[in-house]
C-alpha cells in the first residue's frame, strides 16, 4: 500500500491537552516530545524507576482517495529496540478533505531513559513515527545514614 493518494498525515504528536470546538477545530495545548523526570533525596535510585505522564497522542488524517474502514496501529519501541504490544482502532474515510482525527490518552509506562519511538501504522504499512525522550535526572540531597562503626 502506498500513500500518493491518500490518506494523508496531517498531524502526529504528543501534547498535554486538547480542545475541540463544536465545529470540530482541535487546539494542541502544550505540544511535547521529551520528559525529564527528577527524584530527589538521600537515597534517590540510581536507575530512572518508571513513571507514567498522562498525555495525548493526537493523528490527524485526511483521506485524500481513501474510503471505508481502515486498521490504525500505535506501536512503540523502547530505547532498548523492544517493541511493546500495539494499540488498535478502526478509522474510517470519507475521501477527499474529510478526515479523521484520533485523540488517544495515553500513560505510557516509560521504564529507562532514552529515546522511543512510536510506530504509525494504517493496515500493517507504516505511515509515520512520533519520537519521545525519556531523560532522568537525579538529584542527592541531604546524606545517606551511615552505618556505626565499632
Amino acid at each position: 500500500m502506498t500513500f500518493e493518494t491518500g490518506p494523508y498525515i496531517q498531524v502526529a504528536a504528543f501534547c498535554d491537552s486538547v480542545l475541540e470546538d463544536k465545529t470540530g477545530a482541535l487546539s494542541l495545548i502544550r505540544v511535547v516530545d521529551r520528559l525529564t523526570h527528577s527524584v530527589p533525596g538521600p537515597d534517590a535510585p540510581l536507575e530512572m524507576p518508571e513513571v507514567r505522564r498522562p498525555m495525548k497522542l493526537v493523528i490527524m488524517l485526511k483521506s485524500g482517495q481513501a474510503r471505508g474502514r481502515h486498521e490504525l496501529k500505535v506501536q512503540p519501541e523502547l530505547p532498548s529496540g523492544e517493541m511493546k504490544d500495539p494499540m488498535l482502532l478502526s478509522v474510517h474515510f470519507e475521501g477527499e478533505e474529510r478526515g479523521k482525527n484520533i485523540i488517544m490518552d495515553m500513560q505510557f509506562p516509560f521504564t529507562m531513559e532514552g529515546l522511543y519511538w512510536f510506530h504509525l501504522y494504517l493496515n500493517d504499512t507504516l505511515i509515520t513515527k512520533v519520537p519521545f525522550r525519556v531523560q532522568y535526572q537525579r538529584i542527592v540531597t541531604g546524606h545517606s545514614p551511615q552505618p556505626e562503626s565499632r
